[in-house]
């Protein structure tokens, strides 16, 4: 998962790479971060031992793709959890500034500013692919946090990871270039092709993968021409990630930031 606050206003404005105005912050379920700093993924709650634990004050519902299960501005009433698929969420401030927060695989937590708070969605949740999308309601999600350790365990260990996260991602985009970025952005989404198993091709615009990595639409065109010709990506019918190559590159890459082991 990933919040990401690099807005995307005049493309030609945006600066490389040390611009603080332009900054991400991780959240769990993604793979932004090197694959030695990954956290293993939380062992997740099926849709039954949630209807256990929440009966009457929880739902379950299959989502289509491109399909909006809250908007930014909608009361925030509820928590979400993954149980398969893929969901993005999305903010937009003003028509010519828009950001993808996050890109979120399955046993991830989503819309739980409302534990703390929260009275409406900062972003839009819509769904990549078909999934499955337990909802809890906020009153019993606050009870169940209270008297339920289980419960309690599984959400500290989603908020744990995502304050990991928040420091490795920082670092990530302070201190390392936008190539190095839009490698990991498409671990991501080598990520979700492997764990939703879509029908047809992973079709992904060169926007997008901008908006994510927190540049411009020609210098990820610049670096996607630059990976087809390495092996990295290649398109049939849609976009075909080589992940273990590009695993090989962030691992070869010198970091910009010193880490002590």
């Amino acid at each position: 998962m990933q919040l990401c606050m690099s807005f995307i206003d005049q493309a030609n404005q945006i600066p490389e790479p040390y611009d603080l105005f332009f900054w991400r912050t991780v959240l769990p379920g993604e793979l932004i971060v090197p694959k030695r700093s990954m956290a293993k993924q939380t062992v997740g709650f099926s849709s039954t031992v949630f209807r256990k634990k929440f009966r009457d004050e929880m739902s379950v519902r299959n989502y289509r793709d491109n399909e909006i299960i809250f908007a930014q501005g909608d009361k925030a009433d509820a928590v979400f959890y993954i149980q398969s698929g893929t969901v993005k969420l999305t903010i937009a401030a003003t028509r010519r500034k828009k950001a993808i927060i996050a890109v979120l695989l399955r046993n991830s937590f989503f819309g739980e500013g409302c534990l703390g708070g929260q009275s409406l969605r900062m972003y839009t949740a819509r769904s990549i692919g078909p999934s499955n999308v337990t909802r809890l309601q906020k009153e019993s999600a606050l009870r169940t946090l209270k008297r339920d350790p289980s419960f309690a365990a599984l959400l500290n260990a989603y908020l744990l990871s995502r304050v990991i996260r928040v420091e490795e991602d920082l670092a990530d985009q302070f201190f390392n270039f936008s190539e190095k970025r839009l490698a990991r952005v498409l671990l991501l989404f080598g990520q979700i092709t492997k764990e939703s198993k879509p029908e047809s091709p992973l079709k992904v615009s060169q926007g997008t993968l901008a908006e994510m990595v927190g540049t411009t639409r020609a210098r990820v065109s610049k670096f996607m021409n630059a990976f087809k010709k390495k092996g990295f990506v290649y398109y049939n019918g849609g976009l075909q990630i080589n992940s273990a190559l590009i695993s090989a590159f962030l691992h070869n890459r010198p970091m910009s930031v010193v880490r002590r082991t």
